[in-house]
C-alpha cells in the first residue's frame, strides 16, 4: 500500500527520478517517467483498492473541471501594464507594503514574509495558475479513462493561454513583481512561470489523444521558445539569473525544462554546467545549511522549497546524461549533505531555530525524500515517510 501511495505522490508532485527512452517522433517527458505513470494505470485496471479511491477521486474532480475557465491575463483584468497591453502579464510584489511615513504610500517598503494583500486585486497569476493546474487534473483524468472530453477541454485551455491572438500571453514577464513607486517589473517576478514547466509533461501524456495535434504542439512549442529567448536576452532575465539564492535555482529550471521541451538539449547542458554547476557552492555549506533562505522569515519554507527544485534539476540533468545528485564541491557541498542536514528536522529530532512566521508543513520534504530516495538508497526516508503518509496525493497537484 505504501509503494502505491508513494508512486502517485511522486506521479502528481512531478517530481520523478527516472526517465523512459523516447522515439525521435514522440514528445519527450521531462520530470515524469512513462514506466511510472504505466505502472500506476495498471493498478488502476487492476482495481486495486487504494488506486481507484484515488483515480475516482480525480474524475470527479476533473469532471467539475468541463465547465470552468477558460483562463486567459485578458480576463478579468484589473490593471494595465504600463505597455498598455492586456496581453502582457502584471503582477504586484508580494511582500511589499505602503510607506506609513508618506502621503501616497511610495515608494512601497519591503516586509519579508508578509503578503500584502494588494496582490490579490490583480488577477493574471491566479489565472495562470488555474490554467497549469486544470491541464494537469483533466489530463491525468484523460490517461486513465481514455475519454476525449478531458482532452478536448485541454485543448481549448492550452489554445486560449499560448496560441489565440486575442487571449495569447506575450512571451514574457516584463512587468511582473512590479513594485509601486520603485519599478515596472522585477526579474524576480520570473518565479510565477514556474507552473509552466509542467505543460511539456502533460502534452507528453496526451500524445495519444485525438485532440492534442502536431499543429497545438507546435504552437505551443512557439511560445516556449520565444519565452525562452526572452528569459536568456531581457533585462529582467539576466537579473534573475544572476540571483543566487532560491531564484537563481528556479530560473535554471524553467530554462533547462523550456529547452529540453524546445529540442535545445545544447541549452539544457550548457546552463547546467556553467551556471547550476556553480550554484552549489554559493548556495549550501560544507554542513547543508541553505544560508540564503535560513536568513528569511519563513526560513523552514524557503528552505523546502529551494532544495525541491534542485531535485527537479537533478531529476532533468539525468535525462542529458549529468548526475547532479551527486554533484560536489571538493570540500562536500551539495544536494546529499543538504537533505541530510534537514532530515532531523523534518523527523522534528530537532527544533528549528530560525523564524518562520508560518505553521510548520512537511508536504514539500515529502517530495523531496520521494524524489531522492532513488538517487540516494544509502539515505533511510522511511521514518519520515511513515510519519507523512500519503493520505490523498491527487489532490495536491501544484
Amino acid at each position: 500500500m505504501r509503494y502505491k501511495l508513494a508512486i502517485l505522490s511522486i506521479l502528481l508532485s512531478l517530481s520523478f527520478s527516472g526517465f523512459a527512452q523516447h522515439k525521435t517522433n514522440r514528445t519527450a517527458f521531462i520530470l515524469l517517467d512513462e514506466q511510472t505513470l504505466l505502472d500506476c494505470k495498471q493498478e488502476y485496471q487492476r482495481k486495486d483498492a487504494a488506486m481507484v479511491s484515488q483515480v475516482n477521486e480525480l474524475i470527479v474532480n476533473a469532471d467539475s473541471l468541463l465547465a470552468a475557465g477558460p483562463y486567459s491575463v485578458t480576463f478579468h483584468k484589473t490593471k494595465l501594464a504600463s505597455s498598455g497591453n492586456q496581453q502582457d502579464y502584471i503582477s504586484q510584489a508580494p511582500y511589499w507594503w505602503p510607506d506609513p511615513s508618506k502621503k501616497d504610500g511610495r515608494p512601497y517598503i519591503r516586509k519579508d514574509g508578509l503578503r500584502n494583500p494588494e496582490i490579490y486585486l490583480l488577477n493574471d497569476g491566479s489565472q495562470m495558475g488555474k490554467m497549469c493546474s486544470n491541464v494537469q487534473q483533466l489530463t491525468l483524468a484523460f490517461y486513465f479513462t481514455g475519454n476525449e472530453k478531458y482532452a478536448a477541454k485541454v485543448k481549448n485551455l492550452l489554445q486560449v493561454w499560448f496560441i489565440a491572438s486575442d487571449t495569447r500571453m506575450n512571451p514574457n514577464l516584463n512587468y511582473a513583481q512590479y513594485i509601486p513607486g520603485l519599478n515596472e517589473g522585477r526579474g524576480i517576478g520570473i518565479i510565477e512561470t514556474i507552473g509552466l514547466t509542467n505543460i511539456p509533461d502533460m502534452l507528453a501524456i496526451l500524445q495519444s489523444s485525438k485532440n492534442i495535434n502536431a499543429d497545438l504542439v507546435r504552437g505551443i512549442k512557439k511560445w516556449y521558445k520565444q519565452y525562452l529567448n526572452w528569459l536568456q536576452t531581457s533585462k529582467n532575465g539576466k537579473s534573475e539569473r544572476a540571483q543566487i539564492n532560491n531564484h537563481g535555482t528556479y530560473y535554471d529550471l524553467q530554462v533547462v525544462n523550456y529547452a529540453l521541451f524546445t529540442g535545445n538539449e545544447a541549452l539544457a547542458a550548457r546552463t547546467l554546467k556553467t551556471s547550476t554547476i556553480l550554484r552549489i557552492d554559493q548556495q549550501f555549506t560544507t554542513d547543508g545549511l541553505q544560508p540564503l533562505e535560513l536568513v528569511r522569515t519563513k526560513s523552514w519554507g524557503y528552505s523546502n522549497m529551494n532544495l525541491l527544485g534542485w531535485c527537479k534539476l537533478a531529476i532533468m540533468a539525468k535525462r542529458i546524461n549529468i548526475d547532479l545528485w551527486h554533484e560536489q564541491t571538493e570540500d562536500g557541498k551539495g544536494i546529499k549533505t543538504a537533505i541530510a542536514w534537514l532530515m532531523p528536522y523534518a523527523l522534528k529530532e530537532k527544533a528549528w531555530r530560525y523564524d518562520q512566521i508560518e505553521p510548520f508543513s512537511y508536504g514539500t520534504f515529502g517530495r523531496i525524500a520521494e524524489a531522492a530516495a532513488v538517487a540516494y538508497p544509502e539515505i533511510s526516508f522511511k521514518a519520515f515517510l511513515e510519519e507523512h503518509p500519503v493520505m490523498n496525493p491527487l489532490q495536491n497537484l501544484n
